[in-house]
């Protein structure tokens, strides 16, 4: 690709990646503490695409205005030159077209939003609850609104004793087993999707006779001290005893980012 293909690709990649940043779309990529580097590279590219286009610019007035002159100053080599042109001794030798093929990749960014990852890919991987350093003073609410990762760490590691009886509200999307038991999950993320590893918890109690896998829950209840294994990786998957369960959207922001703080 010659620069001002170049330089339109790096404005196109720019302009993808500032697009991602100030919508929602980034959240499907990368985690929220990495919108402003998003928008940083971005901004970046796009200053590089315009600071090539006006080199290059600059560029071919400069040997445009070098070659007149020089026609102006030597007319015979200019005829010259001109029967050279006009005959079979130079040849023009254009980039092939498929490497604009590079720039779809860029509007299947823009246009098509990938979905979040769901069941599809928690009831096939192993839970990732890992041991946390330490666990923060949980507010006085009651009921309490709780992270799925953070119940499950005091549920497994703490075995409930930062909970109590309290009543607790927790959010994540319905997983199926293969026996049909239901599995509420959140996918836990380091820094971006290619990571992501689900979380889960067992559910227990008044449990809606119907669930669908990637359907969304608000389920209210309290603490249970039941366990079970995860079959894929034998990890840990504490129960939660419910006592009200409703449908709720998808959030803004599907990834639980706080299993690595």
């Amino acid at each position: 690709m010659n620069r001002q293909a170049q330089a339109a690709v790096l404005f196109l990649v720019g302009a993808a990646l500032l697009h991602a940043g100030f919508t929602n779309l980034y959240l499907r990529y990368v985690k929220a503490g990495l919108q402003p580097l998003l928008l940083l590279s971005g901004a970046v590219l796009i200053v590089a695409a315009l600071a090539t286009a006006w080199y290059e610019w600059r560029r071919a007035r400069a040997e445009k205005a070098h070659a007149e002159t020089h026609a102006a100053a030597h007319p015979e080599t200019a005829d010259t030159a001109d029967a050279g042109h006009g005959g079979h001794g130079v040849h023009v030798h254009r980039e092939p077209r498929i490497s604009w093929l590079l720039v779809l990749p860029l509007f299947a960014l823009i246009l098509v939003a990938p979905p979040a990852l769901g069941s599809y890919s928690a009831v096939r991987t192993g839970t990732a609850l890992m041991k946390p350093y330490g666990l923060s003073k949980l507010p006085d609410s009651d009921p309490l609104t709780i992270g799925l990762v953070d119940y499950a760490s005091r549920a497994v590691y703490d075995h409930g004793h930062s909970l109590g009886t309290r009543q607790l509200k927790v959010t994540g999307f319905i997983a199926l087993d293969k026996s049909g038991s239901p599995y509420l999950v959140r996918m836990a993320l380091n820094c971006c999707a290619a990571d992501a590893q689900p979380v889960k918890i067992a559910l227990t109690g008044k449990i809606p006779p119907v669930l669908q896998p990637d359907t969304w829950l608000e389920v209210t209840g309290t603490y249970s001290p039941k366990q079970t294994k995860d079959p894929i990786n034998n990890g840990p998957i504490p129960y939660f005893q419910v006592s009200l369960a409703k449908p709720v959207p998808t959030p803004k922001d599907p990834y639980d980012e706080s299993w690595n703080q």
